[in-house]
């Protein structure tokens, strides 16, 4: 449990002076177009002519919806042999994606549902669908976890043969530095690098299209990236994508942050598999442009119960990761975020 000091208290009493920030309306998203570069996947950017349809009807290209479904997790090969028809065990894989990922469970292909399947996201399964599933983190079949004397220690390293050209190695490098810290903040488990790919535990490599392991990236967004639950160790992205790790210089629409999804998938490899909560890093999609770095409450509490708490875990050494990860961004735009800290605080400290 939390230990509060005066100066805790004193930091929550300007803390509440601020405003809440505003959650705001979530705009439906719309694919965008490449900048200077095809988007070469032209199937998850034609959902839009499946809006509000429901069982019964027929449209030309659901069956490719069907395999997206079946892909997640949600149509098995005997529920349908993927025809274009909107039938009763294709209504039941709706309710039951739109029951996971936080939707209004209406069993029709509204906006809402259409944006989700049309949003990029990570290439590993969602779990345990179900019309009654609870909206919190979830694991791989089994709990798999890293099973070693601890304090535990995982070593990681890049494939020298899939890299990109995109980013320079050095970028690379801090980016899944900063990603690993994170994880480290919260566990008794801690990451170094090493240049023995062959040996490490965490195998890191960016690959095109069928790279040998059953699970062939698509192209510019779609699948972003996946990772293997524990002791795997494997840890692939789309050469295809456009990464960025700073905004500012990468212009394009269909740009995606690396770092985001390098914690995200890092969540995977220690055994998280896919939230329910929109919010946390653990969610399975993400759009262009969008950065979604910082660990919530949910993702906290699903890779503590499996590692338990890094003894050093604290208010203070989070409040100051969050803060160093912020330099240089305008001030109304820390307060929202150390608001939200606050939040996660509490609401980890009532738990």
């Amino acid at each position: 449990m939390f230990q509060f000091s005066f100066p805790f208290f004193f930091f929550l009493f300007f803390l509440l002076q601020q405003p809440c920030p505003s959650a705001g309306i979530r705009p439906t998203y719309t694919a965008p177009q490449a900048t200077g570069k095809a988007v070469n996947n032209a199937t998850w950017h034609e959902f839009r002519r499946f809006l509000d349809v429901g069982r019964g009807s027929q449209v030309s290209g659901m069956a490719e919806l069907k395999k997206y479904l079946h892909r997640f997790g949600y149509l098995s090969l005997q529920d349908s042999n993927f025809t274009d028809i909107f039938d009763a065990r294709f209504e039941h894989a709706i309710n039951r994606y739109q029951a996971k990922l936080g939707l209004s469970v209406t069993g029709k292909l509204d906006s809402d549902t259409v944006s989700q399947i049309m949003s990029p996201r990570c290439g590993v399964p969602d779990t345990r669908p179900s019309l009654h599933a609870t909206r919190h983190y979830e694991y791989f079949t089994g709990h798999p976890r890293w099973t070693r004397n601890v304090p535990i220690n995982l070593t990681y390293a890049f494939s020298p043969e899939n890299l990109i050209r995109s980013l320079s190695l050095s970028d690379i490098r801090e980016v899944f530095k900063r990603s690993f810290s994170r994880w480290a903040l919260v566990i008794p488990v801690s990451f170094s690098e090493t240049d023995d790919y062959e040996f490490a535990d965490i195998r890191i490599g960016f690959y095109s299209g069928d790279h040998g392991d059953g699970e062939p990236f698509d192209g510019v967004l779609g699948v972003l990236a996946h990772a293997f639950s524990p002791e795997t160790g494997r840890f692939h992205l789309d050469a295809a994508e456009i990464w960025a790790v700073d905004f500012q210089s990468e212009k394009s629409n269909v740009a995606v942050d690396l770092e985001s999804v390098a914690t995200h998938e890092i969540g995977h490899v220690l055994g998280l598999a896919h939230s329910s909560v929109k919010e946390a890093i653990m969610y399975p999609s993400l759009k262009p442009r969008e950065k979604k770095m910082d660990l919530k409450v949910d993702d906290i509490r699903g890779i503590q119960a499996l590692y338990g708490s890094n003894p050093n875990f604290n208010f203070e050494a989070l409040s100051e990761s969050y803060t160093s990860s912020n330099d240089g961004v305008d001030h109304t735009r820390f307060r929202s975020r150390a608001w939200s800290t606050l939040m996660m605080i509490l609401t980890l400290w009532l738990y």
